[in-house]
């Protein structure tokens, strides 16, 4: 689920990730049951798996992503390279959502300080970030290799490469503290799409979700942050 900020069609690569530890789970895990008409900003929608579910929670949802994608029709849409920024938007959101697109953008940092200054009072911004400190990610390094994939650690569209410090350092230099910080396990059965949902599968994809528990530096697939503005005097 991100912002193609080169093409549209790049939006089809992502798709949302079902399986219980996925990170789209633990994101939808940070909002509420009942939305009650609170705003929601989700910035690098792609085809709007998240927006569509918060919308049908009763949330208010105000999607972003390349223009001319699809998007549910449930959802207020907004069209926007967002390496150029935020488009023009009306008022501000109790909810922000920055889901695998920080990696993909130019400037991340500039594009997270105006979700800030979009950010109500006592709002959240929630996002998911890819790991590179995982261990499949530094045994490619090791052995000499970069490879380009369509997803993952390796998307070839990816533009920055953190590990969990390296994440909070830029959140914290647009303004924004880390509350709390779940780990997402490998998406096994997206690597191995015959054999999703096997017994197998699960079974990997719950030893890896309670691995990065313990070990996020070196286990998590991803990171799945709440955060919040700092206040300034």
């Amino acid at each position: 689920m991100v912002a193609m900020a080169a093409t549209a069609e790049g939006t089809s690569r992502y798709q949302f990730k079902a399986a219980p530890y996925s990170s789209h789970k633990l994101l939808l895990a940070e909002f509420p049951e009942r939305g009650e008409g609170r705003r929601v900003l989700d910035v690098g929608c792609a085809i709007g798996y998240l927006s569509e579910i918060l919308a049908q929670r009763g949330f208010a949802v105000t999607s972003i992503d390349w223009p001319n994608s699809p998007h549910p029709p449930t959802v207020e849409f907004a069209g926007a390279d967002l390496d150029n920024g935020l488009p023009p938007l009306r008022g501000q959101f109790d909810y922000i959502i920055c889901a695998d697109v920080l990696e993909h953008l130019r400037a991340p940092v500039e594009l997270l300080k105006e979700c800030r200054a979009r950010l109500a009072p006592g709002g959240t911004l929630v996002g998911s970030l890819p790991n590179s400190g995982h261990f499949y990610f530094r045994w490619n390094v090791l052995m000499g290799r970069f490879p380009q994939h369509q997803r993952g650690l390796f998307d070839s569209t990816h533009l920055h490469f953190y590990t969990f410090e390296g994440w909070t350092a830029l959140l914290r230099r647009a303004g924004f503290r880390v509350e709390a910080v779940r780990c997402s396990g490998v998406p096994v059965g997206l690597a191995f799409p015959r054999w999703d949902g096997t017994p197998a599968v699960r079974a990997l994809e719950w030893l890896s979700f309670k691995t990065a528990r313990f070990w996020k530096s070196l286990c998590a697939y991803q990171f799945i942050v709440r955060t919040s503005a700092e206040q300034t005097e």
